[in-house]
């Protein structure tokens, strides 16, 4: 049996580095190497500069190799279910962040509190999702509840599931959501329709829709804003 000492890996002194970069001036780090860092902690033993690098070169930044959906990092040698469940952590704390204002309990009065809640979680999805927000009689929020989740362009909605769900949170107030892929914020005609049968079905509940929001990953849209409600 050999007493040879095994050869430390190449990269651990280059992660120490990084670490030592980290600790004496975070902005100073590259893209890749803050992903190099973060992809470490779920694979300390395997080189993650390549894998980040890659991540990089596919999504095309940070932010969006971040918010990229997990199970588009299996074309990338190394990023197997570990780093696929490192990805939906994040994205829960990214999202979860972005909620921060409009958590239950809270209070909500304009729609950008709401909007920005919504892009952290839908904004940067490739398909589309529909939420309603439940508030009480304060515009206090009692829930978020995703109504339904679709295509890439499209999702099935049923106004009188929206007023059930009222019904069952004792809510007087809704705020419809939902998020356009890859697209502009403006409503198209079929959320224009949507959002009107939605309020017809709740008026007779005296239950009140107050805003519909769409979301892209940098802007959005309030029907109330533009007085569409």
């Amino acid at each position: 049996m050999s007493d040879t000492p095994r050869e430390t890996p190449h990269y651990i002194g280059h992660r120490q580095r990084l670490k030592d970069r980290l600790a004496d001036n975070p902005r100073g780090l590259a893209d890749y190497e803050i992903l190099e860092l973060l992809l470490a902690l779920t694979l300390p033993r395997r080189d993650t500069k390549p894998m980040a690098k890659a991540l990089i070169e596919r999504f095309g930044s940070l932010k969006e190799s971040i918010l990229a959906e997990p199970d588009q990092l299996d074309g990338i040698k190394g990023l197997g279910p570990a780093v696929q469940a490192q990805w939906m952590l994040l994205q829960e704390l990214h999202a979860r962040l972005g909620e921060a204002n409009a958590r239950r309990g809270q209070t909500v009065s304009d729609p950008d509190t709401l909007a920005r809640a919504a892009m952290a979680r839908l904004g940067h999805k490739d398909i589309e999702e529909f939420w309603a927000v439940f508030l009480d009689t304060k515009n206090r929020v009692i829930s978020w509840e995703r109504m339904s989740k679709g295509t890439t362009n499209a999702t099935a909605i049923f106004p009188r599931e929206i007023a059930a769900a009222a019904l069952r949170l004792s809510a007087t107030n809704i705020i419809l959501v939902h998020n356009h892929p890859g697209g502009g914020s403006d409503p198209s005609a079929e959320d224009i329709l949507l959002t009107a049968k939605v309020a017809e079905a709740c008026a007779s509940l005296d239950i009140a829709v107050r805003d519909h929001i769409i979301v892209t990953d940098h802007d959005y849209y309030s029907f109330n804003e533009f007085g569409r409600l």
